[in-house]
């Protein structure tokens, strides 16, 4: 397992703050400063509606803000540092969409397309709705057209966890969807590449919505991910890949299992050290690649998301041993 160098683990250790503080605190502390520092990037263009304005370079990354802060904020102790930072990140994000108003005009104007519901779920189960969109999108998932749309297993499982969090019936069952997946297929382990690891994460994550209930896993993936993580870990981290490699942290910190979890415990410790070695000075990350803390501020394109994915992944791996003990922090 990689760790990081002595000089670097020296520098890290003089700047963690508090005594004591696990690899995965300082990462969760300090990636939510940077995206808190980098709030107006998410800003929505005024254009956003507009047929020549890119989803991905504007609502992708407000949808994964108000996702991955709306999980922070569940698993951060009311009054935190971390539960404030969180919940006015969560705020600015609604904000964004016009208090919802933004869903409404998705979904008229691309009534077949499952992502304004999918961006629309965390703000639903942080109790920030819109009526009109509810009642819109009520009709539209209620029709045989939306049950049939074609579209891969794990996205699948996405949209009925989003249907579920928004209060909707869902069509279809989870079980089935995850039959289809890779993982829920158990497959050879040297099968696993970049492509099934992103698939695996998110099937993980929409199972146990996103780490809010890890009892939905199933116990033959509890015991498949605590067998093979640690060497699916390595490998993205020797490979530089710090997005994967901090998704499957969040995977490891969803296993339902205490005992599982208790036996991935050495290589989790040793991931986030090795993620904290590559953090800049502001605390964000890039994808992949080389990186150093003492970099000049990257692209906010090409660092964002494995920035926020760290604040989630290490936000529930720094309180999985407290929640253990019947609480989090």
């Amino acid at each position: 397992m990689s760790t990081p160098r002595t000089a670097e683990a020296r520098e890290l250790s003089d700047r963690t703050g508090a005594p004591g503080e696990s690899w995965a605190s300082h990462v969760s502390r300090t990636t939510l400063e940077w995206v808190h520092g980098h709030q107006d990037s998410f800003r929505l263009p005024d254009d956003v509606l507009a047929p020549h304005t890119s989803v991905n370079r504007t609502l992708k990354p407000l949808g994964e803000l108000a996702q991955l802060t709306f999980s922070i904020r569940e698993r951060s102790s009311p009054g935190s540092q971390r539960h404030r930072r969180a919940s006015a990140l969560l705020d600015f994000a609604w904000e964004q969409t016009g208090q919802g108003r933004l869903f409404l005009e998705l979904l008229r104007g691309e009534p077949f397309t499952t992502y304004p519901l999918e961006i629309y779920a965390p703000f639903a189960a942080a109790d920030l709705r819109h009526a009109g969109f509810e009642e819109l999108a009520a009709t539209v998932c209620g029709t045989h057209g939306w049950a049939r749309l074609e579209q891969e297993p794990n996205r699948r499982l996405g949209v009925l966890n989003s249907e579920r969090r928004v209060g909707f019936p869902p069509f279809g069952k989870p079980s089935a969807a995850l039959a289809r997946t890779w993982l829920g297929g158990l497959p050879e382990p040297w099968t696993f590449e970049r492509t099934a690891g992103y698939g695996l994460t998110h099937v993980v994550f929409h199972l146990t919505d996103w780490g809010n209930a890890p009892h939905r896993m199933p116990a033959e993936l509890d015991t498949y991910l605590a067998t093979w993580l640690p060497a699916w870990l390595d490998t993205c981290l020797e490979a530089e890949q710090w997005d994967l490699s901090c998704e499957l942290l969040a995977v490891a910190a969803c296993v339902p299992d205490d005992a599982s979890y208790s036996a991935l415990a050495r290589s989790i410790e040793a991931g986030w050290a090795r993620i904290a070695a590559v953090q800049d000075a502001a605390g964000g990350f890039p994808e992949a690649g080389v990186g150093r803390p003492q970099e000049p501020p990257r692209d906010f394109a090409n660092c964002y998301h494995s920035t926020l994915v760290g604040a989630f992944a290490a936000t529930l791996a720094d309180v999985r041993p407290a929640a253990v003990r019947g609480g989090v922090t």
